[in-house]
């Protein structure tokens, strides 16, 4: 049985205010199509669920999928490039694939009717995060093989607003395109986003007394405390984003203008969040690792995919009136976590207390080296205006040792003269990880 088509739509309200006893059935309905569809056409899956002792038709209700195995990211790297597709290639109609700096890359694609389809739900999500048809959206996100920028290129275009697909880089030639075209909406990497508004300051261009009302960020964990600075210095209201390539791209969760957690959109996924380590689902409101399984993609369905993502699920009401479960802010991914002298630790937590920090600029890197048996932690960070080295030293001193009483890790910080961080184009990298080397 193939996945049917979705009809296309800008705002669906009767969709994203359904009642949840409604929701449900129409998730049940298109979770055993993606099921059986999956299992007749890719080989990959016949064989993990015959492993597994399962078949579609075991699925009755949506707690049985609890039953069926798990996807994982070398699931997609075993099967290069075309391996876990559902449709011949002949039928797919864009590729798209990760950077394969680790491994052989991982290849998604599409067909014409998932491109619709994406480019359905990234108009939806956008409306959720406030953009109306006729604004200006500054797509600072990365085109080609990446699916941030065509995902929000397409979808800013189906909600009929005007697009500038500028992608990353020429830092200043953005900010003078952003005055002179009178963007209205940001989409970008909160890392890209903070090295425009500051550029920004340096030429002596005050963002925030413009026309931009909204920012779209993701595609990276970013705290709170980034959120603040970022609405603070923009002027904006910064609403997160969450997706990914293996499932879709961006476009499955937005956050409301309320941001109180990102609405998943239910009627197109299933999210479930397991205990990482016993891979048993967590109680409601509990963390854990995020689990998807696609329910209308046709090209490349994916089943109980890990996401590595640690978040938490919430069902209560949202002011809004939506009523898709809420993912609740991605405080770091399960392969970002570090174990520094017995403490576990996530990247965004040093962000939490760097940002703001009193003469700290919001830029960071985490190298993490080994010496002896112990991991160790370096904290480089930069000064927004102290050059002078003495000045730096006694700012390192009161950052580490704010570091040791908010989350508990001892760690050396290295504060450096402004500008000497380098500076995000897209994605930040936020950890270096000299162990190996």
């Amino acid at each position: 049985m193939s996945v049917p088509a979705v009809s296309s739509f800008m705002f669906t309200p009767e969709i994203e205010t359904m009642d949840r006893a409604t929701l449900a059935r129409l998730q049940l309905e298109r979770l055993r199509a993606s099921l059986e569809h999956a299992y007749a056409k890719v080989p990959h899956y016949r064989r993990a669920f015959d492993q597994q002792g399962v078949t579609p038709a075991d699925l009755r209700h949506l707690q049985d999928l609890a039953r069926f195995p798990f996807t994982v990211k070398t699931d997609l790297r075993d099967n290069y490039p075309f391996g876990l597709f559902a449709v011949p290639r002949e039928q797919v109609i864009r590729l798209h694939a990760s950077s394969g700096t680790t491994g052989k890359p991982t290849v998604v694609g599409y067909t014409e009717d998932d491109l619709n389809n994406w480019a359905d739900l990234m108009a939806r999500s956008l409306a959720c995060a406030g953009v109306r048809p006729g604004d200006c959206m500054h797509n600072a996100y990365g085109y080609g093989l990446f699916t941030g920028g065509l995902g929000f290129h397409y979808g800013a275009e189906r909600l009929k607003c005007t697009v500038t697909p500028i992608s990353g880089g020429q830092t200043e030639r953005q900010i003078a395109l952003m005055c002179d075209f009178g963007a209205t909406v940001l989409a970008a990497t909160p890392s890209y986003a903070l090295n425009l508004v500051e550029a920004a300051e340096q030429m002596g261009v005050d963002l925030a007394s413009g026309p931009l009302r909204v920012g779209t960020f993701g595609a990276e964990p970013w705290s709170e405390t980034m959120r603040a600075e970022l609405d603070r210095r923009l002027g904006i209201r910064a609403c997160d984003t969450y997706g990914l390539s293996e499932i879709m791209g961006p476009g499955v969760a937005m956050e409301c203008t309320y941001r109180l957690g990102l609405h998943g959109w239910e009627d197109q996924f299933v999210f479930e969040v397991v205990d990482p380590q016993t891979m048993e689902p967590v109680a409601m409101g509990e963390p854990g690792e995020l689990v998807i399984t696609t329910l209308c993609k046709q090209a490349l369905p994916m089943v109980r995919y890990r996401t590595r993502d640690i978040t938490r699920l919430i069902d209560e009401p949202c002011p809004c009136g939506r009523t898709h479960l809420r993912i609740m802010r991605v405080t770091g991914r399960n392969d970002d976590m570090l174990i520094i002298r017995g403490v576990n630790l996530y990247p965004s937590q040093i962000e939490a207390v760097l940002v703001g920090f009193p003469s700290i600029a919001p830029h960071y890197q985490l190298v993490v080296t080994r010496q002896g048996s112990m991991d160790h932690l370096t904290v480089e960070t930069e000064s927004e205006t102290e050059r002078d080295e003495d000045g730096r030293r006694l700012l390192a001193h009161q950052v580490r040792h704010h570091l040791k009483s908010m989350v508990g890790v001892t760690c050396e910080v290295l504060v450096r003269a402004p500008g000497e961080l380098p500076r995000s184009q897209g994605k930040a990298v936020r950890v270096k990880d000299m162990r190996k080397s």
